[in-house]
């Protein structure tokens, strides 16, 4: 198993893997400098949509995977969010991925970011996913921090190898063909 470079992202990409695409790096759009995104030269910068569910503690709710409590946060569209301080926030990608079934890839934060205390959650999308990424990023500071819809928000690092016995699309995985942000399923 091998990490992609560009050109065989961007096979990929053309035959259906990433919706919409950029062929390059992204940095500068009409309002100005952005944070990057589009292909790389080993990983494709995703870009963060304008939804967003904001964790909070109005209602007292617990936050529980088996037993979610939809209470636990505010639905937001917005072009940009604060995190609240020690905060955590959901979102999704702008682009739609089908990852073919002899790919893995891995979604790791973005630098920019980090060095501002936001910070992604490691997540991998496994041969034969298909779906909006649903993102998580903590803010770690104690201040308020901002992110930005339409701009880079993680990186992918594809893998080829050979096609697993089982892939995700295979076993029907839970989180298969998710549009928006996801909650938690079991």
């Amino acid at each position: 198993m091998s990490i992609l470079p560009d050109w065989r992202i961007r096979e990929l990409a053309q035959a259906g893997m990433i919706e919409p695409f950029e062929d390059r790096l992204i940095r500068t759009a009409e309002q100005g400098h952005v944070i990057s995104y589009g292909l790389s030269s080993f990983g494709y910068d995703l870009r963060c949509a304008d939804e967003w569910k904001v964790f909070t503690n109005v209602h007292g709710a617990l936050v529980d995977p088996k037993n979610f409590d939809e209470r636990s946060f505010v639905d937001l569209q917005a072009n940009a969010i604060i995190i609240p301080p020690n905060s955590f926030v959901l979102a999704r990608s702008l682009e739609y991925l089908r990852i073919p079934e002899n790919v893995m890839v891995v979604a790791l934060g973005k630098s920019t970011y980090a060095r501002c205390g936001i910070v992604a959650n490691v997540t991998p999308l496994e041969p034969g996913w298909e779906g909006h990424v649903t993102l998580e990023f903590s803010n770690t500071t104690p201040l308020p921090a901002k992110m930005y819809a339409f701009e880079g928000c993680v990186q992918l690092l594809f893998f080829e190898g050979e096609r697993p016995t089982v892939t995700y699309g295979d076993r029907g995985g839970k989180y298969q063909k998710q549009r928006g942000v996801t909650l938690p399923r079991l």
